[in-house]
């Protein structure tokens, strides 16, 4: 089976490592183009490209597949390629670009693509982070036949993994990146001998991943302590939740509830490695802190670099 791969960040860098180690025919990747990264700002090859350069895999890099429109001639010059390459399927993960109708229909056998959740719940962006933030027990990864709507393709296969209680979104986004790049490859010898059997998504339990937005890094103290800590655990690795102290805006990326009570982002009190800060409900543990510029650090030896001096209140 002649497959093309599209996918961009690690998560995808998974999956393709994995069909690459089963063996399956790549002879075409397609990637978002190289990015400004790192304090440098220089251009960056994403972890697919990367890994396609490694082991000789051919690299396209459109702006866009769209015909019409500002990249016409770079989505054109892509439709070339593929139709020339002749994949019977293309395997597509957190590729970053819409696939439109002309690249769903090109392969044989479609475009199958991994999404990090249970369908249809968290369709969209930010499947991984926002099943964090709204406190799911579970998630998992769906490989589903893709069509033209949002995550709306039907199911082919589905695998349950628990959210544990420390979970990160870097930490579970590890897991269900090799969770992803396994069921791709059961999927595909499944396709080869006709073994897959699409499952229409059901109407009912339909939520949105949306995007996440640097503006929702800012704390709220007014919310219950316990969301504040599902939000920190989601926004880690990126984009971080902040808070300001003494004017200052200070990255929070460990935190844990407790029952104490006050007003709203008053500090309580310094115990141990933790500053304790009131919230809409109960109270918020600050375990880790960053200051602009710095690393994170445990709270102890955040509050000795600020002279040990506590504000009354954190905005």
């Amino acid at each position: 089976m002649k497959i093309v791969f599209a996918g961009t960040p690690e998560f995808a860098r998974e999956a393709l490592a994995a069909l690459h180690a089963a063996g399956f025919e790549i002879p075409l990747v397609l990637t978002q183009p190289d990015r400004p990264a790192g304090r440098g700002m220089k251009l960056q090859a994403s972890p697919v490209k990367q890994f396609a350069l490694d082991h000789g895999i051919a690299v396209a890099q459109p702006p866009s597949l769209k015909l019409d429109g500002k990249h016409a001639e770079a989505a054109q010059a892509a439709q070339a390629t593929l139709q020339a390459v002749q994949a019977d399927l293309i395997v597509v993960a957190a590729y970053g670009l819409i696939l439109p109708k002309w690249t769903l229909t090109l392969p044989r056998l479609g475009c199958l693509n991994i999404h990090g959740s249970l369908l249809p719940r968290w369709r969209g962006a930010a499947p991984i982070h926002r099943a964090i933030e709204a406190g799911d027990a579970e998630t998992g990864i769906t490989i589903m036949q893709m069509d033209e709507g949002l995550d709306t393709g039907d199911m082919l296969l589905m695998e349950r993994e628990a959210i544990r209680p420390d979970d990160t979104t870097a930490t579970l986004h590890d897991r269900l990146a090799r969770l992803g790049g396994r069921m791709i490859v059961e999927a595909l010898e499944l396709a080869a001998c006709g073994g897959l059997r699409p499952v229409p998504q059901p109407a009912e339990g339909v939520t949105y991943a949306h995007k996440i937005d640097k503006a929702e890094a800012a704390i709220d103290w007014l919310q219950p302590a316990t969301q504040i800590a599902r939000r920190v655990r989601a926004f880690d690795p990126f984009p971080g939740t902040t808070l300001q102290w003494a004017g200052e805006t200070v990255k929070l990326w460990a935190a844990s509830v407790l029952p104490a009570s006050g007003e709203p982002g008053q500090v309580l009190h310094a115990n141990g490695d933790s500053l304790v800060v009131a919230c809409g409900e109960q109270s918020l543990a600050l375990h880790t802190l960053q200051r602009p510029g710095g690393k994170r650090i445990a709270t102890r030896d955040f509050l000795q670099s600020q002279g040990g001096d506590l504000p009354a209140r954190l905005g």
